[in-house]
């Protein structure tokens, strides 16, 4: 039996929920407190971060390697493409989100809001949320300027590229950080890929954080 150790509104976990679902790979989740720093976590996971998956007594950390060797593994339906410059631009997306809007719009807003109380790490920093808000349309703009010459933010079919997107959008969404009306076209994806059995079937919808209620429109397909 596979086990993820996760956090329920962490971009990195959902995207590797997303794959797993998609792949209709059962899989237990165990909320990881990582602030607590626990012994027999870190020595699985060193840097004390997750998605941590475990399968028998094999251990895989980093959200990224671990959707690729899951891919690897289970090619149907392949969301790595084949095609060599197909492949390196769901790669690029990918670490666009995960490296470039994480650090600008999600740490900003997500780590400030939620996590900065979870952590017992003080007051919101209002500068950081202010750059977070700010960053976000510039992130918008250009993920608009992707979707207006494709059907999938990578490509014409749907791909990691499109998780990991999902994944840090969906947990800003839960917060309520998200202007839908500002964007038709990311809106329009977004129902796209929020309306998969995948999105579903890995819990996304349902996730609940003690403390923070999530937007009224957040688990609606048709919002």
């Amino acid at each position: 039996m596979r086990k993820l150790h996760h956090l329920a509104l962490s971009p990195f976990c959902r995207k590797v929920r997303l794959v797993l679902a998609e792949k209709k790979l059962e899989v237990e989740l165990i909320d990881e407190p990582v602030w607590e720093k626990r012994l027999d976590f870190i020595r699985f996971s060193p840097s004390g971060k997750v998605p941590l998956l475990k399968e028998g007594a094999s251990v895989f950390t980093e959200s990224t390697p671990i959707c690729e060797y899951l891919d690897e593994s289970h090619p149907i339906p392949k969301l790595i493409p084949a095609d060599k410059k197909l492949r390196f631009e769901t790669r690029r997306v990918t670490s666009w989100f995960d490296d470039k809007f994480y650090n600008e719009v999600t740490k900003n807003l997500l780590n400030e809001r939620v996590y900065k109380k979870i952590f017992k790490l003080g007051q919101p920093d209002s500068g950081a949320i202010k750059e977070g808000l700010k960053k976000i349309k510039f992130h918008f703009d250009y993920l608009e300027w992707l979707l207006e010459k494709r059907n999938w933010v990578a490509g014409e079919k749907m791909s990691l590229a499109d998780f990991s997107a999902a994944g840090h959008i969906s947990a800003l969404d839960y917060v309520g950080d998200i202007d839908w009306q500002s964007k038709p076209i990311i809106k329009e994806w977004y129902a796209k890929i929020k309306s998969r059995p995948a999105f579903r079937n890995a819990g996304l919808l349902t996730d609940l954080v003690p403390g923070f209620v999530p937007a009224g429109h957040y688990s609606d397909l048709d919002f």
